[in-house]
C-alpha cells in the first residue's frame, strides 16, 4: 500500500504562503490520482485540490481557486500543494490521499481514495 507523508505545514500570517509536499517513495505516481483534503476543527473533511493520474486533469475547490496550485513531480514520486494568499479560514489539518489506477478525472469524495497520509497542520493568523 502506498505510504504518504505530508510535510510543509506551519504557522503563517494572513497573505503568506506555504508549500505542502507529499512524497510517495518507491511508487510511480503516474498510476495514482492524488487529492489534497483538509479538516478544520468541528468540520467535515473537504476536498481542496486533486490531480488525475499523470496530471492531465486538475480541480480546485471554489474557496481556493486562484490561490492554490497542485503539482506533481512523478520522477520524484511527489505531489505538492502551493498555497498563496492564505486566509484564516484556510486553517486546518491538510491531508494528501491517493487513488490507485489510471484515471483522466479526479474526485473530492474521500471514500474513493485508498491511501492517506497522517496530515500536516496549517495555521493562518491575522
Amino acid at each position: 500500500q502506498l505510504q504518504l507523508v505530508e510535510s510543509g505545514g506551519g504557522s503563517v500570517q494572513v497573505g503568506g504562503s506555504l508549500r505542502l509536499s507529499c512524497p510517495a517513495s518507491g511508487f510511480n505516481l503516474d498510476f495514482y490520482t492524488i487529492g489534497w483534503f483538509r479538516q478544520a476543527p468541528g468540520k467535515e473533511r473537504e476536498g481542496v485540490s486533486c490531480s488525475s493520474s499523470r496530471g492531465g486533469y486538475t480541480n480546485y475547490a471554489v474557496s481556493v481557486k486562484g490561490r492554490f496550485t497542485i503539482s506533481r513531480d512523478n520522477a520524484k514520486s511527489a505531489v505538492y500543494l502551493l498555497m498563496n494568499n492564505l486566509k484564516p479560514e484556510d486553517t486546518a489539518i491538510y491531508y494528501c490521499a491517493a487513488l490507485s489506477g489510471l484515471q483522466n478525472w479526479c474526485t473530492f469524495h474521500p471514500d474513493e481514495y485508498d491511501s492517506w497520509g497522517q496530515g500536516t497542520q496549517v495555521t493562518v493568523s491575522s
